[in-house]
């Protein structure tokens, strides 16, 4: 669940299922057709099976994903890259952990910033945050697949626009018990753990951490230059009814995002 108690006393927000946030259902529906279509689903025959899919598992990433060597010898015939990248995913755990994130902290967030911004805000920030980490590693030729760099900006924005909400988070050391925490606790201390990772991090297969970080810093920094200074986003909250006295936003627990498989 996530409630945001920085509006104004007595108004409600619906849950998140009742916020018109097309492009971000759209987005989801889009990665999961791409998925499944695709041959890391496991489900279309014509990939085939043991050796043979797994060879054209590879193919599959090495083509519509973000090879960093190939990036920067040849940037014009690669550009489009870290476009495509964003709509691939290397597992149904990487794809899944990713939509939920993206529509728990995605709905909010285009709701605030309206249909057409945030189509842009969120391919916009996807494609710098796969080119930040392809800079970074401008010599590997491990492929990088993805959104996790598209929704870690999301909840760099989610973050400014909404530091109260409150997230319910289920902690493994607690024994998944269900806590609220605002999102000003939450979200940067997420982030701090990507950037504590990613300085961790060695080159080859897993999760490319340095592509949370930059995503979430764009996100943040957009909002802030965008809504700061007493600017108020364009476009509603949503269907406000009146309450109890404090917003809800009602969104199923999400577990870390997942990141960018290398495959």
């Amino acid at each position: 669940m996530i409630s945001d108690s920085s509006t104004t006393a007595g108004r409600t927000i619906r849950g998140v299922r009742d916020i018109s946030a097309p492009m971000t259902y759209t987005l989801i529906a889009l990665c999961c057709l791409i998925f499944v279509l695709g041959p890391a689903s496991g489900l279309t025959p014509a990939y085939g099976s043991g050796d043979a899919l797994s060879v054209a598992q590879r193919a599959y990433f090495r083509h519509w994903g973000v090879i960093p060597a190939e990036l920067f010898h040849a940037p014009l015939d690669h550009a489009l890259a870290p476009a495509t990248a964003l709509f691939v995913h290397g597992s149904w755990v990487h794809l899944l952990g990713n939509m939920l994130f993206l529509f728990v902290f995605g709905a909010m967030t285009e709701e605030r910033m309206g249909r057409v911004e945030f189509t842009l805000f969120y391919l916009g920030c996807g494609y710098l945050a796969l080119l930040g980490y392809a800079a970074a590693n401008a010599g590997s030729q491990q492929s990088l697949v993805g959104a996790s760099g598209a929704i870690s900006a999301v909840l760099g924005a989610f973050l400014y626009l909404f530091p109260r909400a409150r997230v319910t988070s289920l902690l493994p050391f607690l024994f998944f018990l269900p806590l609220r925490f605002p999102a000003w606790v939450v979200l940067p201390f997420w982030a701090a753990l990507q950037w504590l990772a990613a300085s961790r991090a060695s080159e080859g297969p897993g999760v490319a951490y340095l592509a949370h970080v930059v995503g979430f810093c764009l996100g943040f920094g957009y909002a802030w230059v965008r809504y700061g200074r007493g600017k108020g986003p364009k476009g509603g909250l949503g269907r406000v009814v009146v309450g109890d006295g404090r917003t809800r936003v009602k969104a199923a627990p999400a577990p870390a995002p997942k990141g960018e498989n290398q495959p």
